[in-house]
């Protein structure tokens, strides 16, 4: 019967490896960020490097950072010096998301009850798990955003079908429409990155699982749904607003043609002249 060292039977056992991401309200700038991290290695998609007590960090330029098997007390400190680099972020994280990989060298690549089976780990892999983990957590929180506008708009849509009207004042609505319209340049700015990984072409095995992960995290169909309501609301919007200019164009004519006959009436009065 053939024996292993010990080292060598380690690495032929199943391991589960997590992933963590954390995502905030505002964007990160990578190239600011690259100063308070020299260890880290900057590409146009984020920035990676290793804590002292083992583990990874990815930061993503859309507001999200991910924890590779880093300890939560680690994972912390981190988030703790995040925050003392950008001490404008809002605070505490408004989604935290987690996902597991087990490596298994005897296992096909796959997804198994919500998690992600592989044979190993390369560097490029936790790449594009990491990646699609972030990407989950931006999504979610974009959908709050879009829930909060949606119901919103429902409202004032509600009041101009019940009162035939809408509000006197347009500045309201001019604000609310560029927050929609920022919200949506946003998902599609920070969600083009749907598009295939690098890393992805140049490993088969994480190329037949990247759609798999995609399904996992439900992200086409969500992105889709985002952008529709999205665009559902500005137009909704654009709507309401349309009815506001006619109601004032409406009363704007009326103040020409209340001047037209006070003036009439005048020119018949002696001496108004």
């Amino acid at each position: 019967m053939e024996s292993f060292p010990a080292d060598r039977r380690q690495a032929l056992a199943p391991q589960t490896h997590s992933f963590y991401a954390a995502a905030f309200v505002e964007n990160l700038s990578l190239k600011e960020l690259a100063g308070v991290y020299p260890e880290a290695r900057r590409t146009a998609r984020y920035l990676r490097f290793r804590t002292q007590e083992g583990g990874e960090v990815f930061i993503y330029p859309f507001g999200a950072a991910v924890f590779f098997d880093v300890r939560p007390s680690a994972r912390d400190e981190e988030l703790e010096r995040l925050r003392k680099a950008r001490p404008d972020l809002t605070w505490p994280t408004v989604i935290n998301e987690e996902f597991s990989v087990r490596t298994d060298p005897q296992a096909l690549a796959d997804v198994d009850d919500g998690v992600l089976v592989l044979d190993q780990l390369t560097p490029g892999r936790v790449s594009v798990v990491a990646l699609t983990v972030a990407q989950s957590a931006a999504m979610e929180y974009y959908e709050r955003i879009a829930e909060e506008m949606f119901a919103r708009t429902d409202r004032m849509v509600h009041r101009l079908e019940k009162r035939g009207t809408v509000a006197w004042s347009t500045r309201p609505l001019h604000r609310f429409i560029g927050a929609a319209v920022g919200t949506r340049n946003q998902v599609l700015s920070v969600l083009h990155l749907l598009d295939k990984p690098d890393e992805a072409w140049d490993d088969p095995v994480i190329d037949r699982i990247y759609d798999r992960l995609r399904a996992e995290f439900d992200l086409t169909d969500r992105y889709q749904s985002l952008e529709m309501k999205l665009r559902s609301i500005q137009e909704a919007l654009e709507l309401v607003l349309d009815t506001a200019r006619d109601r004032r164009l409406v009363l704007l004519e009326l103040a020409i043609v209340l001047l037209i006959v006070f003036d009439i009436v005048l020119s018949f009065i002696p001496g108004a002249h």
